[in-house]
């Protein structure tokens, strides 16, 4: 078995970001974490094992690698020499330690960078090791855990330490291809080639806090373009910012937080469910639009639109367990107005999406009012392709007045975004079930409802324009949309009439906001009932049958 070789630690030590000084012990039980700045210091392989895996877990994988100089190369001292005093300085043969273990009891394939070893650089043996420990994980159906600290491919190696950025990324399409879950870790710091390859070609992305990351380093930007950086530049918060790492999370929390990730992406039976637990207390689904009250339209969009009805993220706390929220489009946003992640269902792992919008003036603000950029979109697309690679549900809960109208949106392709959300949903292989919670608002709404199974709650409203923009337009008076909500059809009772949802979620006295609990279980049952229908279907029949479904609609005679 592994255990930890520490670094010995003077009795005090001086932080190297605040300059405090912290006591030797104290700071060795802190994880290297400085009590008054909070500066995550770097850590060896072996310590950052110790502190991931579970204890008496990890073993060793000692794969025969070669190492050599294969260019002869010499800068001050020959590049063999500067081998040599790497192994002896570190006790390692080469930059990455690789292990087989645990975290938090799920199984886990581990690859593990150390910076001191040429400054965490990718040679031929460092991109061999990263593969091997790859093709393990695809053996062993295994996840894969990266944990990276790099300054790059190494140069003393040439165009030979280029070729490992492609044969990483190339496990890692293999390790795509077979559904396994890949999980990257970015220490600080991640540059070069290894940025540019398996740090952040893993499904979920998760870094600590103040960890660097990108392909061309600070000095070398300011050098070539002459251009100043903004503060916190490439610092793992202004790479969540923008989307392009899932989390941030401190050092203390990194093994339970990627314990539930692991668990949440791991493939379990679902649990039984109770006699009766699918439709819920006296609440079953209502397929027949007789069997719904021919209410009045518009007090249906008065209460799917008030605030304090439950947001996708209350019915996600309430019926899910075990929820690991991701985020990012990866392409530089993070759109507040979507939701979603990994989570279970009575045991069963999903993946659940959803409009966010908030209960308060502040928090509809910060989600955008649940409209969705095209960021949004593409953060959805990404999740449920992530879903459909690890063979797990898409739960979608639908409620948004409609996509983001605004000039940015426009420009950064928001037709595109949900065409290509659209055309995604048709073709997902695993089972997906959408229920309109609130306003689903035209596009922006159907963009997460391409599903087998969609549903509404008895006061959700579902329409191609929203009643005030259908008055405004034809009647010339926006004081119509009462009546042009009439005559669009939104409420539950017509969508189940006219075929556009296949079933109705029964709301509490006073819609789902009088009662949040009871709503809530109402869903989850109804939503475990579509999933316990379509887990008979394989693959291609869930994708047939969700075409048959929406090839269908065509004007009634």
């Amino acid at each position: 078995m592994l255990t930890a070789r520490s670094v010995d630690l003077p009795e005090w030590v001086i932080c190297s970001g605040c300059r405090a000084l912290a006591y030797g012990k104290r700071f060795r039980r802190d994880l290297l974490v400085c009590p008054e700045c909070g500066r995550h210091e770097r850590m060896t392989s072996d310590e950052r094992i110790a502190a991931l895996l579970d204890e008496g877990s990890a073993e060793r994988l000692d794969f025969p690698v070669a190492t050599g100089d294969p260019l002869g190369f010499v800068d001050s001292k020959p590049y063999a020499a500067r081998l040599s005093e790497a192994q002896a300085a570190t006790g390692m043969k080469e930059a990455v330690a690789c292990v087989r273990g645990a975290i938090g009891g799920n199984p886990v394939v581990a690859a593990v960078m150390d910076f001191r070893f040429l400054g965490g650089s990718l040679g031929t043996a460092v991109g061999e090791l990263i593969t091997r420990t790859a093709e393990l994980a695809l053996a062993e159906r295994t996840p894969l855990l990266v944990v990276t600290a790099s300054g790059g491919a190494r140069m003393q190696e040439g165009a030979l330490a280029l070729m490992q950025m492609a044969k990483t990324s190339q496990a890692f399409r293999e390790l795509d291809e077979a559904g396994i879950l890949t999980v990257s870790l970015i220490t600080d710091p991640t540059y070069g080639g290894v940025a540019a390859s398996f740090a952040t070609l893993a499904d979920v992305i998760v870094a600590e806090p103040g960890a660097r990351m990108g392909f061309a380093g600070p000095r070398v930007i300011e050098q070539t373009i002459r251009q100043s950086l903004p503060e916190g530049f490439q610092t793992a918060e202004f790479l969540a910012e923008r989307g392009l790492v899932d989390t941030v999370v401190p050092r203390h929390g990194l093994r339970s937080a990627l314990a539930r990730l692991l668990s949440a992406g791991a493939r379990r039976p679902a649990a039984p469910h109770a006699a009766g637990g699918r439709e819920g207390p006296g609440a079953p689904l209502v397929t027949d639009p007789r069997d719904l009250p021919a209410g009045e339209t518009w007090e249906a969009v008065r209460l799917a639109r008030a605030l304090d009805r439950p947001t996708a993220r209350d019915y996600i706390q309430w019926i899910a367990d075990d929820f690991v929220e991701l985020h990012g489009d990866r392409l530089g946003g993070d759109c507040r107005a979507i939701t979603g992640g990994l989570a279970r269902l009575d045991g069963a792992p999903i993946m659940i999406i959803g409009h966010q919008k908030g209960h308060t003036a502040k928090e509809l603000a910060r989600a955008g009012f649940g409209m969705p950029t095209p960021a949004g979109y593409r953060k959805a697309a990404r999740l449920m392709r992530l879903a459909a690679k690890l063979g797990v549900p898409v739960v979608t809960l639908v409620d948004t007045p409609g996509a983001h109208p605004g000039i940015e949106a426009e420009a950064e392709g928001q037709a595109a975004a949900i065409a290509d959300s659209l055309r995604l949903m048709t073709g997902l292989p695993v089972p997906v079930v959408s229920v309109v919670t609130g306003e689903g608002g035209s596009g922006g709404a159907l963009a997460l409802a391409v599903a087998n199974k969609v549903l509404a709650f008895s006061n959700a409203i579902y329409s191609v324009i929203s009643p005030e923009g259908c008055a405004a337009i034809l009647w010339r008076d926006s004081g119509a949309a009462p009546q042009a909500a009439r005559e669009l059809r939104v409420d539950a009772r017509s969508l189940l009439r006219l075929g556009i949802v296949d079933a109705v979620v029964p709301e509490p006295g006073g819609g789902a906001q009088g009662d949040p609990g009871a709503a809530a279980a109402r869903l989850k049952a109804a939503i475990t009932a579509g999933l316990d229908e379509l887990s008979a279907l394989g693959p291609a029949c869930l994708v047939e049958t969700r075409r048959v479904r929406f090839r269908r609609f065509q004007a009634l005679g």
